[in-house]
């Protein structure tokens, strides 16, 4: 599949006079697919033929990135990037949700869970999250390693860092969270650059990046959740990823209770590119016994 042919099946919708472009296939069970920071939903792309045969699958753009509006003067964050996840279900009518996230996503998909908590304890309406699987993201705060650029946005500096960007740093920079035997091809390169720069996106980064500090603002209700909830969690993560990698798991174990993880050795910051088969794998030994016997053969 190309990055074009993606863009043409997709759809948008509208949230508060935004286009937010999504793709939607297969059917059965509800999984929402949360990508990461700097791309979009096409971080799922080589997984898409297996899980759509197994479920009906979402995956937005969020606000900001790739195909989706990219408003100069706009109030970025993890928390409103939740709420255009849930207008979007709200849009398609679902209920029932299973998620699959990584990076950016793990912590709108925390939120989420968070959420789904707070309904949950005054016995209120909403949609009912039934399983979350993270990927490689930062979890926990105290445990992530930003990259050096990261930090660079994150200063008084981040606006003329973003005006010097060019697809040769993008493409250094991109490489670098990789595992070494698991390099993304050039094809690979060219499209998560093409998501990042659509629109003039890359001077939205310094605004984007605030995702870090939210991460610390927010760290009390977002890992109180992992710790509270009932729903059932399993991380998959890339050990070899310099941000989030092995130490990120160790830290998983560490603070959510009967963790179940699983990592696929060698693999960096993103697993679902450098080893679809062994996220694959992994994401359906844990969320089959969770589905209808129908959907599982």
């Amino acid at each position: 599949m190309y990055l074009y042919d993606w863009r043409a099946a997709g759809k948008t919708f509208d949230y508060n006079g935004h286009s937010i472009f999504y793709r939607e296939a297969g059917q059965g069970p509800v999984l929402l697919c949360i990508h990461g920071f700097p791309t979009a939903s096409w971080d799922w792309h080589l997984l898409w033929p297996e899980l759509t045969q197994r479920f009906r699958v979402l995956a937005l753009d969020m606000i900001g990135f790739g195909f989706s509006a990219k408003p100069p003067r706009y109030p970025y964050s993890v928390r409103d990037q939740a709420t255009i996840h849930e207008a979007l279900l709200r849009e398609l009518n679902v209920d029932f949700i299973h998620v699959l996230a990584h990076n950016y996503g793990d912590s709108v998909a925390q939120e989420l869970l968070a959420r789904y908590e707070d309904r949950r304890q005054a016995s209120a309406a909403g949609i009912k999250i039934e399983s979350i699987c993270f990927l490689n993201g930062g979890l926990f705060p105290e445990a992530h390693r930003a990259r050096f650029i990261q930090k660079l946005l994150l200063t008084p500096l981040g606006g003329l860092v973003s005006r010097l960007s060019s697809e040769r740093r993008f493409r250094r920079s991109f490489k670098a969270v990789f595992g070494p035997k698991t390099q993304p091809s050039d094809e690979e390169l060219k499209a998560a650059w093409t998501l990042v720069a659509h629109n003039d996106g890359w001077r939205l980064a310094p605004k984007l990046i605030r995702y870090i500090p939210e991460r610390r603002q927010q760290r009390g209700r977002w890992v109180g959740a992992l710790q509270q909830t009932r729903v059932p969690l399993r991380l998959i993560d890339g050990p070899a990823d310099p941000v989030s990698g092995a130490h990120m798991a160790t830290r998983y174990c560490e603070l959510v209770p009967n963790p179940d993880v699983v990592l696929l050795e060698g693999i960096g910051h993103y697993p679902q590119i450098e080893d679809p088969a062994g996220v694959l794998r992994a994401f359906l030994e844990f969320v089959a016994p969770l589905l209808p016997r129908s959907t599982t053969g």
